[in-house]
């Protein structure tokens, strides 16, 4: 009987849940793209948003002095803010951390 309720109340809650109707328009996905190895993608929603990004793996040295592949990472991001104000983000991640950019991040 408990099973039932919380089945029940499961479906409760999934049902009075806001639904979405935002859908990808467009995606795609490239890997080992040109020397070092590294891959491409992106995706478009209906809702306005976009995400592209790019990386490529090289050799290095890890932390403690062997050889290692070091990935360098390069996108942007957009969407749309409650305040209906599009919002994009650069970003490149690296050997040096996450660093994202955009006219609304605090410098």
């Amino acid at each position: 009987m408990k099973m039932i309720i919380a089945f029940v109340a499961l479906v409760a809650v999934a049902s009075a849940a806001p639904q979405s109707n935002v859908y990808a328009i467009r995606e795609s996905l490239h890997d080992n793209i040109g020397l070092p190895l590294g891959y491409q993608y992106g995706f478009e929603l209906s809702d306005g948003s976009t995400k592209q990004e790019q990386a490529r793996f090289s050799p290095g040295i890890d932390e403690e002095g062997k050889p290692a592949d070091v990935i360098s990472v390069q996108g942007s991001y957009s969407f749309a803010g409650d305040d209906g104000q599009v919002y994009t983000v650069e970003y490149t991640a690296d050997e040096n951390g996450f660093q994202p950019r955009g006219a609304h991040l605090p410098v």
